[in-house]
């Protein structure tokens, strides 16, 4: 496949995410503050772009409503296109697919969906998507022309990857988790996954390019290596225009929530230009400078959760506030340390009986760990 003849070779290389919407009441009760979408929707389109992203989940279906009210009742259909996701974790049975895409058709407002991907086809969702017929109902669809392309999201080995593609080669895209300081992460494996997709010849679409807002909060040298570099470029254009240079992209998503980040991503990525031999190298000179932040020497071995009276997961604590030492992005390690405590105690509920510290190899001061993550995120 040559990079000139792939799907949506010819699409704008900015997609909008609709999961971090503005809401009217400070994200309490989810509402959506449609006014504002749809601003930040015109403004979108005005710019000469074309891709929004939802999911079935994504506020509990309100960004789904939300697109169906700031664009699809507002705009031509054929000046926009829509990627949704078929929630796996809601599907026990075959007739689960049929009742999960209508009702995102019924939210959407609209009779066909230009991508629809299985959502987060990883772990047992896998072998589960198998058994249930998930993947017949795919094809199925785009048969039917309710669908014009189909694919899957993905957060998994690259390995696994690979057995779904040579298994799939149904598939026309695949959407990774890639950003330039996952590329090399052994866990997140961005790169391996990458030159997977490509070597099945799958076009990429692009999510967390800003991990999750992280790369867009930098702070000390590694925004001062960017600032230097070009004073009049956002921070987070660097972590935007880093994915949009690799080949075979469709398109990279930013969850916009607001319309300063709007006008910021349309204004850098209105005249793409991909990042030169000199900006990579900044770039590289930024990673460097993240991976060398002092961070606690957790290794996740989990010595300390075995008799921890609290339950406590402390190394997922530690792991939140490690990256919060990295990359100061509160809001998003407040959310993960929510994930990373949903099973077990938080970080507050030590009772300081230094369990953990007698079992721990790496001889971590594991209870002020804990009080400064109570206080960061409790």
């Amino acid at each position: 496949m040559s990079n000139s003849t792939y799907l949506g070779a010819d699409f704008p290389k900015l997609g909008f995410g609709a999961m971090r919407l503005p809401s009217l009441d400070g994200g309490r009760n989810g509402e959506i503050d449609i006014e504002h979408v749809k601003k930040m929707v015109d403004i979108f389109l005005e710019r000469g772009f074309i891709y929004f992203d939802t999911a079935y989940v994504y506020n509990g279906g309100k960004s789904e409503m939300a697109l169906r009210d700031a664009l699809v009742r507002r705009h031509p259909r054929d000046r926009f296109v829509i990627a949704d996701k078929m929630p796996l974790w809601a599907v026990s049975r075959y007739e689960d697919y049929e009742t999960c895409f209508n009702e995102s058709l019924r939210r959407l407002g609209v009779d066909y969906i230009d991508f629809y991907l299985l959502h987060n086809l990883s772990g047992d969702k896998i072998n589960a998507t198998e058994r249930l017929g998930g993947w017949d109902y795919m094809k199925k669809l785009k048969s039917e022309g309710r669908v014009k392309h189909i694919g899957f999201s993905f957060h998994d080995t690259a390995e696994r990857l690979d057995e779904i593609l040579t298994k799939h080669p149904e598939a026309e895209f695949v959407q990774l988790q890639i950003n330039y300081i996952d590329w090399e992460d052994p866990k997140i494996q961005s790169r391996l996954c990458y030159e997977t997709a490509r070597r099945h010849g799958k076009p990429i679409i692009i999510m967390e390019p800003v991990k999750g807002g992280s790369l867009a909060t930098l702070s000390g040298e590694a925004a001062d290596i960017f600032k230097a570099a070009n004073p009049e470029m956002s921070v987070a254009s660097w972590a935007v225009r880093y994915c949009a240079s690799l080949e075979g992209v469709i398109t990279v998503l930013s969850g916009m929530s607001n319309i300063d980040q709007v006008l910021d991503n349309t204004g850098y990525m209105s005249n793409f230009k991909p990042l030169t031999d000199v900006e990579k190298k900044t770039v590289s000179k930024v990673v460097e400078a993240l991976k060398n932040t002092p961070t606690i020497p957790c290794t996740a071995c989990r010595y300390c959760v075995d008799d921890c009276p609290q339950s406590i997961n402390i190394p997922g604590i530690i792991e939140n506030l490690n990256n919060y030492t990295i990359y100061k992005n509160l809001a998003g390690s407040k959310q993960s340390y929510g994930w990373a405590t949903s099973r077990g105690g938080k970080a507050s509920d030590c009772i300081q009986c230094a369990t953990c510290e007698s079992h721990c190899p790496q001889h971590i001061e594991i209870i002020d760990a804990l009080k400064k993550a109570a206080a960061l995120f409790d």
